[in-house]
């Protein structure tokens, strides 16, 4: 049985530029099975820049992503598509297709990437938007339902092929306090769950502070990492970046108070 405390993915030395612009540089960190691992920062400092390199979609001009010993942008493109089935990604807008349903949707990475059945499929897809409390929206279309819902729908299908490592861009942007709480819990229900590994890009405070237990601090001034550890921990840190990120509210909500909020 696999430790708990297998690196899953380790990053180093990684560079990341558009042209001459330098993003990020000198990024490395391991992700280790069963975390939350955070990826903060300010705005404009590359976090789903980083975020798109890990999960295939940006090449980094320089530096390693190794992915179970493998280092992957060495991989020829079947190799890494082979790789890439073992991500879910939830994308900020959850990036639903407009013209399926809620249900077609989530059947879609299905019917791309296994031989089941149409009937084994509309089974598996009834479970994952279970999973995520959206059964009854399973023929609506993404026009008729919530951003929140929405949400929740992307979650199901980037869960559809039971993958080792999910991937979050700022999954609670744009919803109110208490939708993104209750997102928040069902993240948590994931993990324990299904034994998810995570890996979530946020700016949302109570958000970090609630699920997340390792991370990365990003700098938009020096382009690269400043800071590593859990975001409780950086609450702590010194850093006048790291600092004025952390304590942006008067009040930090204690770890009772956060799920006591997030089952209201």
């Amino acid at each position: 049985m696999m430790s708990e405390q297998e690196t899953l993915i380790s990053v180093r030395d990684l560079q990341l530029s558009f042209g001459p612009k330098i993003i990020q540089q000198n990024v490395s960190f391991d992700l280790k099975r069963g975390s939350i691992f955070a990826v903060m920062g300010g705005s404009g400092c590359g976090k789903s820049t980083l975020l798109r390199s890990i999960v295939g979609l940006l090449r980094p001009t320089a530096g390693q992503i190794m992915v179970g010993g493998e280092d992957y942008w060495a991989q020829p493109d079947d190799r890494r598509t082979a790789i890439n089935r073992r991500y879910g990604v939830l994308f900020q807008s959850g990036a639903l297709w407009s013209s399926m349903t809620v249900g077609e949707n989530v059947a879609l990475p299905l019917e791309m990437f296994t031989s089941l059945s149409q009937a084994e499929i509309t089974e598996l897809v009834r479970l994952k938007l279970g999973l995520v409390g959206m059964e009854h929206a399973i023929d609506l279309f993404p026009y008729e339902i919530s951003g929140g819902m929405c949400k929740r729908a992307g979650l199901a299908r980037a869960i559809a092929l039971e993958p080792d490592i999910l991937f979050f861009d700022e999954p609670s942007a744009g919803l109110d306090p208490i939708t993104s709480a209750r997102l928040d819990d069902l993240i948590l229900s994931l993990r324990d769950g299904l034994g998810a590994t995570i890996v979530i890009v946020s700016h949302e405070l109570p958000s970090l502070l609630t699920i997340a237990d390792d991370g990365i601090f990003l700098d938009a001034k020096t382009h690269r990492p400043i800071t590593h550890g859990s975001p409780r921990a950086l609450l702590d840190c010194t850093i006048p970046e790291v600092t004025a990120f952390m304590h942006r509210s008067a009040t930090i909500p204690s770890q009772t108070e956060q799920k006591a909020e997030q089952h209201v």
